[in-house]
């Protein structure tokens, strides 16, 4: 490997991704820690810019951890370690104040702050602002990070591979850096750091229907699997329900809230259905939903089924959904008065790296936040909107535990190769990697999607180590450009979903299976570990019980 760009550039922490994880944690740090934050696109994209309904957290006196830790668990499939979803729930209250006290606007009513129910809780305890929290949220922490000094932040610049010592033929493996595109330049840089954290979000982007950014390609995931950290429960990937169906509409969420505040799911024909398939109909958790409507989508031969929310008071839909009111009404659709046309689509990555509650991977120096890591709170299926809970709560402890780490762990000065940049681009090869990329989303879809078989996973095992062969022959004989790195990195994150959903012989949660419908009594999480992997003890086995 060998930049153009010379010497690397050193920083206290590297934090790869700049979403509400990342942000929060660079925010965290002292204001003596100098600290790098990575975008791969705009400062103003990904998962959290994107998210609309709002955090789950205990802020009503009626409401109890107790409770809300009960309500992980059941939409977990009794698979969530218990451990981490206490520790999670219990820090939820401190990481809204903080959220709070940055100037994040959520609604209020009165003399109070407005909270929502959505499915799978058992009471209103979604905080938000409006139908737009994310944006909201992530608008307030960069704002937070460009004033602050002693952070850095760097948009177009895309994470390639981590630098370890291992990889530099160094004893005592440590996280040390990373290699990273600039898009801005076309160069690669190698970035030099005494903790390194990886907060790129989770793997939608696999499927050929998401509802995620187009940078939901599982970067961080395949950068810890190849850099030697095991990764776990990669078969739990969660379908939200409600992705609206328009030709001209991309990615536009239909968000929990809207069947929270009482809207109906509806056949073409106008006939409610979930009530049939489950006592909580559209409260039910989202597994159950997106099986029920992919059910009755494949039994009718429909291209969608229809949320309904026009039975409430128009004043009422405007002042709480304004966000999906206007996009709706670009494609000519008032969810005042016409029920939405939705369908299922892949949302959320359950699984991820390996790490403790502090956000500690295998890999002394490098930690894994948010939607990249898996703590075990979400199981086999997450609560409505734990997601953007655990990036604040994980985002905070990890904050603490690099705070206390920086001094003993300081940045070596280590000398780090070049990247090879005397490969040329073929342009032939561009066509191919586009054509690869449509491929691997379109059988992920077909044979590892909503319901699967064994025979599905087989055929789809064979197609991902067809495509991986040739990556690889692409990535050792060609310039590297951002569209190569996603690709390579989508078809690891894809061979760890089908590996883990092979060897998963039941259906739980988001993985069902016609070949096992029914759960087994042993409830067991899926660990994968690279072929080089060793305990370096940052990590300890807890299987639920």
């Amino acid at each position: 490997m060998s930049s153009s760009q010379g010497t690397p550039l050193d920083y206290d922490v590297l934090v790869i991704g700049s979403g509400a994880a990342g942000l929060t944690l660079a925010l965290q740090l002292p204001s003596s820690t100098r600290v790098a934050v990575l975008s791969k696109a705009s400062f103003e994209s990904g998962s959290t810019w994107m998210a609309q309904g709002g955090i789950a957290a205990v802020l009503d006196p009626s409401d109890s951890c107790q409770d809300h830790i009960h309500d992980t668990l059941v939409a977990g499939a009794h698979l969530s370690r218990p451990g981490a979803v206490e520790h999670i729930v219990e820090q939820g209250a401190a990481g809204i104040q903080w959220l709070i006290d940055q100037g994040v606007p959520f609604t209020r009513e009165g003399d109070h702050y407005h909270l929502t129910q959505e499915g799978g809780h058992s009471s209103r305890r979604i905080i938000h602002a409006a139908d737009a929290t994310g944006r909201a949220v992530h608008e307030i922490l960069l704002q937070r990070a460009r004033s602050a000094s002693n952070i850095t932040l760097l948009d177009q610049h895309v994470a390639i591979d981590l630098i370890t010592r291992r990889k530099l033929r160094l004893p005592n493996n440590r996280c040390m850096g990373a290699y990273v595109l600039n898009k801005h330049t076309g160069h690669v840089q190698a970035f030099r750091a005494g903790q390194i954290v990886l907060a790129t979000g989770g793997a939608a982007k696999a499927y050929l229907y998401t509802s995620n950014s187009d940078g939901s390609t599982g970067d961080g995931i395949a950068m810890a699997w190849r850099a030697g950290c095991r990764v776990a429960n990669m078969e739990f990937n969660q379908f939200h329900p409600t992705c609206l169906y328009h030709p001209q509409a991309k990615s536009f969420l239909i968000s929990e809230a809207v069947r929270g505040e009482g809207g109906r799911l509806l056949l073409p024909d106008g006939t409610r259905f979930m009530p049939d398939f489950d006592e909580r109909a559209e409260l039910a958790p989202r597994d159950i939903v997106a099986r029920a409507i992919d059910h009755e989508m494949k039994r009718l031969g429909c291209d969608c089924v229809y949320l309904d929310i026009s039975h409430r008071p128009a004043g009422f839909i405007r002042e709480h959904f304004p966000t999906i009111h206007q996009r709706c009404l670009e494609y000519g659709i008032d969810i005042t008065r016409d029920p939405i046309p939705v369908v299922p689509a892949a949302h959320y990555t359950c699984g991820g790296v390996m790490t403790d509650e502090h956000g500690r991977t295998d890999l002394d120096g490098l930690y894994a936040i948010g939607e990249t890591a898996f703590t075990g709170l979400h199981g086999a299926n997450r609560l409505a909107s734990n997601s953007l809970l655990e990036c604040i709560v994980l985002g905070m402890a990890a904050a603490d535990a690099i705070t206390r780490e920086t001094g003993a762990n300081a940045r070596e000065q280590v000398e780090i190769p070049q990247w090879d940049e005397s490969l040329v681009t073929n342009s032939d090869e561009d066509v191919i990697i586009s054509h690869n990329w449509d491929e691997l989303r379109r059988f992920m879809w077909d044979y590892v999607g909503i319901v699967r078989t064994t025979k599905r996973l087989q055929r789809a095992q064979h197609r991902i180590e067809l495509l991986l062969q040739e990556i690889a022959e692409y990535y050792s004989n060609y310039r590297i450009g951002a569209d190569l790195i996603e690709l390579r990195n989508l078809a690891t994150v894809a061979e760890l979903i089908i590996r883990s959903a092979i060897g998963r012989k039941e259906s739980r949660g988001l993985h069902y299976t016609l070949d096992y419908p029914a759960a087994s009594q042993e409830r067991r999480d899926t660990i994968l570990a690279p072929v080089n992997f060793q305990w370096p003890g940052a990590v300890r086995e807890e299987q639920p019980k």
